[in-house]
């Protein structure tokens, strides 16, 4: 009944274009996340928000129509692949993009390659999906486990972290990016003691983080992400893991710190690939959102990229003359760099892999903080060259050898 429902309460906004727009027929896109759980607060209806926003900005160049639903998989595969079915299948969607839940994304990419769609993970974060599972109908477009994981690790090491233990989300995402740190220690000298897996939205932490503290490592890795990390992060304080041992969130995006607070959360390193306050247009930008947002607050970095990737999307159809032949459209998405308001240059793969620069931030003291959301500072930039796997380690079949 439940998955039923979700179905049933896809959420449908018409954004429609000037007379005549039908002859050039209509754009269906769906935005699939977490509207009720662990990740919600991190793409939830604000992911509908930046979509809409690109829709009505595409409007202003194209006769064409579009239109956005939405669907809660409530981070379940079968619901994800189950409403993912009906949009193709029944109410004519064209492209679906977000996808938090990696388990999720996965099984909605091999439909999306199945029905010859497009899948834009601009929320999922598994690296399969340019490696082992990569496909001509899927681009990756925000982040993924490989550059967090690898990123994050080798910062860590860099100040002396050379002992790991890692708390992590049971599922492919967390196993992945858990996979990714783990790597990256290893090749630079360092030692993972050992790692306890938590179900997906799990309450109380402090078995795992017990565990963690029990292990001697110099480094908790949390490989999480969302509601799970602010959570660790907040038990992991309630027994001063922090004063002994370094507690490093391999996931940490902005609704993070006002979840935390600034003293709680003061210091922390992560990398993001977008940032509201980084320039006059992305500043302009975040404020239109925030204005249309109901809960008024900044985007986050996977909130921008359902801007950034559905805007490319939509580019690319027009360019192509038709949303119909779904590994037509990736192919031209592919086929020339694109010059985006949020995420700068960004050219995409043969792997489906979106190149751009990723930051590393550090979370702002209360002191340095002038408002709300006025709580990152960037520490360096890493250009998309640097930032994501290399294309040659992949696996991905779509790469000639």
């Amino acid at each position: 009944m439940r998955q039923h429902a979700a179905i049933a309460a896809a959420l449908l906004i018409c954004l429609c274009s000037p007379a005549g727009a039908e002859m050039n027929g209509t754009l269906r896109i769906g935005v699939m996340n977490d509207m009720s759980s662990v990740y919600s607060d991190f793409q939830g209806p604000g992911s509908v928000v930046a979509a809409q926003l690109a829709a009505e900005d595409f409007a202003k160049q194209s006769k064409r129509k579009v239109e956005i639903l939405s669907a809660d998989h409530q981070n379940k595969a079968d619901v994800g692949a189950s409403i993912a079915r009906r949009w193709f299948d029944v109410d004519g969607v064209d492209m679906i993009i977000d996808l938090p839940n990696s388990a999720v994304a996965l099984a909605v990419a091999d439909i999306a390659r199945e029905k010859n769609k497009v899948l834009i993970g601009s929320g999922a974060g598994s690296s399969l999906l340019t490696g082992a599972k990569c496909s001509p109908n899927t681009v990756h477009w925000t982040y993924d486990t490989w550059a967090m994981g690898h990123g994050e690790a080798r910062g860590v090491l860099a100040q002396g972290g050379k002992s790991w233990f890692f708390v992590t989300a049971d599922y492919a995402f967390g196993q992945d990016l858990e996979k990714q740190a783990s790597e990256e220690v290893k090749a630079e000298g360092g030692q993972v003691l050992g790692s306890v897996h938590h179900p997906l939205g799990a309450s109380d932490f402090s078995s795992y983080l017990l565990q963690a503290q029990a292990s001697g490592a110099q480094v908790i890795g949390l490989a999480n992400a969302g509601g799970d990390t602010v959570n660790s992060i907040k038990q992991a304080a309630e027994f001063n893991l922090g004063e002994k041992q370094k507690i490093v969130a391999l996931i940490f995006d902005l609704q993070s710190v006002p979840a935390l607070g600034l003293k709680t959360a003061q210091g922390i390193i992560a990398l993001n690939a977008f940032y509201w306050d980084f320039n006059d247009k992305t500043r302009a930008w975040s404020k239109r959102y925030q204005e249309r947002y109901v809960k008024k607050e900044m985007p986050n970095h996977m909130q921008a990229g359902v801007y950034s990737g559905t805007m490319a999307y939509l580019n690319a159809v027009e360019s192509v003359g038709s949303p119909a032949d779904g590994r037509a459209v990736v192919a031209a998405m592919k086929s020339h760099p694109i010059d985006d308001p949020l995420f700068g240059k960004v050219t995409i793969r043969e792997d489906g892999r979106a190149l751009h620069d990723m930051y590393l931030v550090q979370v702002k003291s209360p002191e340095e903080s002038k408002s709300t959301w006025d709580v990152f500072k960037i520490i360096s930039t890493i250009d998309g060259d640097h930032a994501f796997r290399p294309l040659n380690e992949g696996g991905c079949p779509l790469v000639a050898k």
